[in-house]
């Protein structure tokens, strides 16, 4: 009976922090710190396929940060990616990035104004998990799956309850 509470609360706890980073990744946030999912294995091993990245803006980027990069709309995803090297056009920074899995370079390079931010923390495999609860079925699970472990956990109860007054 233990492990079955500690697998509920474990659980509970699963879906909480999804729930928590869903809700962060759709609003913004003060402070310009942003969650990104990894969708691709490409600066594995640093930063593994399904992390979630925390993300914010820095004044000056150098070789060696990991940025993520690019347009942020509902058909395409942001890059994440390390700079790999850079050069300076009519005086502003222009980046070339490339994954550490990755043989070459990227070949587009990156300018200053479509970084959206340097990566400070990444968070292994939750992207997996808030990528599901973004979609209808996942949203409906994580509030139904928390809804039903209550009930349950009440109808206990109350039989519990129903059972110990028929006793007496």
């Amino acid at each position: 009976m233990n492990y079955l509470k500690t697998a509920y609360y474990l659980l509970l706890g699963i879906l909480t922090v999804i729930a928590v980073l869903l809700i962060i990744s759709i609003f913004p946030i003060t402070g310009n710190i942003k969650f990104k999912m990894v969708l691709s294995g490409s600066m594995e091993p640093a930063i593994k396929m399904g992390s979630v990245v925390v993300i914010s803006p820095v004044k000056n980027y150098r070789i060696g940060d990991v940025i993520t990069f690019g347009p942020d709309t509902k058909k395409q995803s942001p890059i994440t990616h390390r700079i790999y090297d850079m050069k300076v056009e009519g005086g502003e920074p222009v980046y070339i990035t490339k994954g550490d899995a990755n043989n070459a370079a990227d070949q587009n390079e990156v300018k200053k104004n479509d970084i959206i931010g340097k990566v400070w923390v990444s968070i292994p495999f939750i992207g997996y998990g808030v990528n599901f609860a973004k979609k209808p079925l996942g949203f409906i699970l994580i509030i139904l799956i928390p809804v039903a472990l209550i009930i349950i956990e009440e109808i206990k109860k109350i039989y519990n309850e129903v059972k110990n007054k028929e006793k007496i």
